[in-house]
């Protein structure tokens, strides 16, 4: 099920037709290249970005514009990248991130 705006208001038509596959947990999806990852995956209805260190909570979008940490993941073994501001490129991994990103399974220090 795709939840892509093609007609708004104020921000137009979209124009964009290039797509892309990136792999998100595992699970190749197709993305529109140079949109934000996050766009991509919520147009696939994948809600959790990460989960929080202490309490091992979900987070997903809040802020959209870069200013928070909600949206954050493991992107091509990097913990903590803000996908409401990084652009989708064709063969990406990305990885919901538990806790910091460096726990078992997530990441590596660059």
């Amino acid at each position: 099920m795709c939840m892509r705006i093609k007609d708004h208001v104020i921000m137009g038509s979209d124009t964009a037709t290039a797509t892309v596959k990136i792999t998100v947990d595992g699970k190749t999806i197709m993305a529109i290249e140079g949109e934000p990852i996050l766009a991509a995956l919520l147009s696939e209805n994948i809600m959790v970005n990460r989960y929080t260190v202490k309490l091992k909570e979900p987070r997903g979008l809040f802020c959209g514009i870069g200013q928070c940490t909600d949206c954050a993941m493991i992107v091509n073994g990097k913990p903590n990248v803000r996908t409401c501001i990084t652009p989708v490129e064709e063969g990406m991994i990305i990885q919901t991130q538990h806790g910091n990103g460096m726990e078992e399974g997530g990441g590596t220090h660059a």
